[in-house]
């Protein structure tokens, strides 16, 4: 966001904002009341950080200026309502199909999610790797050689998931299809825990089931 900005940053990305088909380096110069050289200096620092980009170049009659605007990145900085968005989603969904129902949607919304991933049940270690490329911060903890358990650092439906505690059930369907079983929510951010904790369970084997077969990634992982 931009707090995690400098002063002159935060304002120079502002400027772009309001002029999306991009500004020059003079007109930036002159509409923070900076010298030119510091433009440039904080246009790099922006440009590195995947903010700013060099956008279309504009005749003047002299040599063309070069305009710089957002990136798509740069204007996710500016403060966005999706949690608003999904909030009401959710409610709306709810009141039409019911509690339950919703229940099941996120649970199926969990195990796409996962087909999407992995076409096949993988371990510990690989479901960190999903749940990390989403920003969970996530990690193996391992309490003897054959007991562990997944912790997450970060819980990135947080505020979604306080509002409608029904969200969890999508992260618990995406670690169980991954992992090929059920999941044990151990600890919960949510409900006052300082980090997330799922152990996947033993898969249960029928009397009619190979002991050499694998559990498809299309198990049920919460049981709708």
């Amino acid at each position: 966001m931009l707090e995690g900005l400098g002063r002159t940053q935060q304002d120079l990305l502002n400027a772009l904002l309001y002029h999306a088909s991009g500004m020059s380096i003079d007109e930036l110069a002159d509409h923070l009341s900076v010298t030119r050289t510091a433009i440039r200096q904080h246009l790099a620092a922006l440009e590195r950080d995947g903010l700013v980009l060099r956008g279309e170049t504009r005749p003047t009659g002299r040599r063309p200026e070069q305009l710089y605007r957002l990136t798509d990145h740069g204007k996710e900085q500016f403060p966005r309502q999706y949690q608003m968005l999904a909030s009401v989603l959710i409610e709306e969904v709810a009141d039409i199909i019911g509690p339950e129902a919703l229940a099941s949607l996120m649970r199926s919304m969990g195990r796409k999610l996962a087909q999407d991933r992995e076409p096949r049940v993988v371990d510990e270690a690989r479901i960190v790797h999903h749940m990390n490329q989403a920003g969970y911060e996530a990690e193996v903890f391992f309490r003897s050689s054959d007991d562990k358990e997944i912790v997450a650092h970060n819980c990135v439906f947080h505020r979604l998931a306080a509002a409608h505690p029904v969200v969890c059930e999508l992260d618990l369907a995406l670690i169980g299809a991954l992992g090929g079983g059920d999941v044990d929510h151990t600890e919960c951010m949510v409900r006052g825990g300082n980090v997330c904790r799922f152990k996947l369970l033993p898969v249960v084997k029928t009397a009619t089931e190979p002991d050499n077969s694998l559990p498809s990634a299309h198990t049920n992982p919460a049981g709708d």
